[in-house]
């Protein structure tokens, strides 16, 4: 490209464009169930497809490893996505009078 062509800063050695910051990826925390004797099996599989957005096999798969081992994983979200299936979950807990239990973990 000639002189004559080229913008203004590169012909006058101005600044060069910069970059852009590379953005860092926000951090993930685990959505953790935790297995109680009062909860159905019913009712987590239920919170499961329809806040978690689970498959019926996949939701009954994690309800089973909760029961059988005391809590699973329901998903992985950032923080703000994670608190909200929390608490959404927790009050329809609550409104069927389950003593369902959740948790946050940082990944």
């Amino acid at each position: 490209m000639s002189d004559e062509r080229r913008p203004d800063r590169e012909r006058q050695g101005g600044t060069q464009l910069q970059e852009r910051p590379k953005l860092k990826k926000p951090p993930l925390y685990k959505v953790l169930l935790h297995n109680d004797d009062y909860t159905t099996r019913e009712f987590v599989v239920l919170v499961l497809r329809d806040i978690f957005r689970k498959s019926e096999s996949d939701a009954v798969q994690i309800m089973m490893h909760v029961h059988n081992n005391g809590v699973g994983i329901a998903g992985v979200y950032t923080y703000e996505v994670a608190e909200a299936k929390v608490d959404k979950t927790m009050n329809l807990a609550r409104q069927f009078e389950f003593p369902l239990q959740m948790t946050l973990e940082a990944e």
